[in-house]
């Protein structure tokens, strides 16, 4: 469940990242586009799940040389790996990054709110 709310809203997160920072996406391909950051949302939320804790691991040294600032690089990369896999959408990496901020802040959201709710569960059944 947790996956299936990171998805839409990674894919919401896509979509304003895209309208703010431009694209090669044109507002006649909505339904198209649709479909477009669905998928890209998809493949932001795999990739994400996946190749992060592994390009983490590589850009250590970096990342603890710039104490953390390093993972907003990461985190633009993902976004950036996850645009060029999907069809029809395209940012430059510098936008990336300001992505990747914006849906780092979204993906930290979820995450606390499932957590939240795992422990009101928890409090529940006590």
């Amino acid at each position: 469940m947790v996956f299936l709310l990171r998805w839409v809203l990674n894919t919401f997160g896509l979509w304003i990242a895209v309208r703010l920072f431009g694209t090669g996406f044109s507002d006649e391909q909505i339904v198209a586009g649709f479909w477009a950051f669905l998928l890209a949302g998809l493949i932001f939320s795999v990739v994400n799940a996946v190749f992060k804790p592994i390009a983490i691991i590589v850009s250590l040294p970096a990342i603890l040389l710039t104490l953390g600032l390093f993972t907003i690089v990461v985190n633009g990369l993902m976004v950036y790996i996850s645009l060029a896999l999907a069809p029809g959408l395209t940012m430059t990496f510098g936008h990336s990054i300001l992505t990747g901020i914006i849906l780092s802040l979204v993906n930290y959201i979820v995450s606390s709110m499932a957590e939240l709710q795992y422990i009101r569960s928890r409090e529940e059944k006590v």
